[in-house]
């Protein structure tokens, strides 16, 4: 495999699965018998590595379907794909090859997660083809296919997932999907509609109200999850996931800040880059597993 092969694999992207294991993690999996808990792990990076493969194959589709639009953008123009440098009929062979490994990794673990990738693949093809050129449904399309894969992971280690951990997902990849679009807007400013045809009925206060409510729904769900009876943990204290607030608002504040002064193209691009929200977000997830497995 060639470089430019690798690169439009996007592995870089690739942490957006982890909400996959969001199922293992919070249902507190790994703290059954030591036999169970490996299997557990297992199923989960299993579940992980289908997501990546399939998401692979997204990438790819859409690659190919925007080649021409993405030869406007400053930045994707360079894509392999959009270059040139990866013709169509090696990306259609590197796109079914992810596409099958995904699935056939998933019939091993739960044939019910093959199902659920098939959705996954299916819903983001129609989003390629037609759907992220409508306004607002562009962007929940998106947020669904997150939601997919939390519902995807707890399915691999065969766990119930609260109701009010998809939709805090829901609503915090909503609010991801507003921020990249305003992003957009402003990098690339009066040549935003050529790139992308729903950012012509998109403005930056619309976008900012967007993201404001959406932020704000994200995390009063988080928090009815935190002090839900059924779910919470039950260590030192009432309600400790709920104690980790301040370090969600301010990963959720720092990426608004970020987002909508066009200084990053989206959450990606945040996630590796900004080193403030990086210290944030890598305490969080220490704090919960604190919380969760040695409260």
């Amino acid at each position: 495999m060639t470089n430019d092969e690798w690169d439009i694999l996007r592995p870089r992207h690739w942490p957006k699965n982890v909400f996959v294991l969001a199922g293992v993690v919070f249902s507190q999996k790994l703290l059954g018998p030591g036999s169970q808990a490996l299997l557990a792990a297992g199923q989960a990076l299993g579940a992980l590595v289908c997501f990546c493969l399939v998401s692979s194959a997204v990438y790819i589709c859409n690659d190919l379907v925007d080649r021409k639009a993405d030869r406007l953008h400053p930045r994707k123009s360079q894509r392999p794909i959009a270059s040139g440098r990866v013709t169509q009929k090696q990306a259609l062979r590197l796109m079914v090859f992810c596409l099958s490994g995904s699935l056939i990794g998933s019939l091993f673990i739960e044939r019910f997660l093959a199902m659920l990738i098939l959705v996954y693949f299916g819903l983001m093809v129609l989003y390629s083809l037609y759907l992220k050129r409508v306004m607002i449904l562009d962007c929940i399309v998106i947020a669904v296919g997150f939601c997919l894969r939390a519902v995807a992971g707890a399915v691999a280690v065969d766990v119930m997932i609260s109701s009010w951990l998809v939709i805090c997902t829901f609503a915090l990849c909503l609010f991801l999907g507003f921020g990249k679009r305003r992003s957009e807007i402003e990098q690339l400013t009066g040549d935003a509609q050529a790139y992308r045809q729903t950012l012509a009925g998109y403005t930056p206060e619309l976008l900012a109200h967007m993201m404001n409510v959406t932020s704000g729904l994200a995390i009063v769900c988080f928090l009815l999850y935190a002090t839900n009876a059924e779910t919470e943990p039950k260590p030192w204290t009432e309600h400790p996931l709920a104690y980790t607030m301040p370090l969600v608002l301010f990963c959720i504040f720092r990426f608004s800040a970020l987002i909508q002064t066009g200084t990053y193209s989206g959450p990606v691009q945040v996630f590796w880059a900004d080193r403030p929200f990086q210290v944030g977000l890598i305490l969080w997830v220490a704090a919960c597993l604190v919380i969760l497995y040695y409260g």
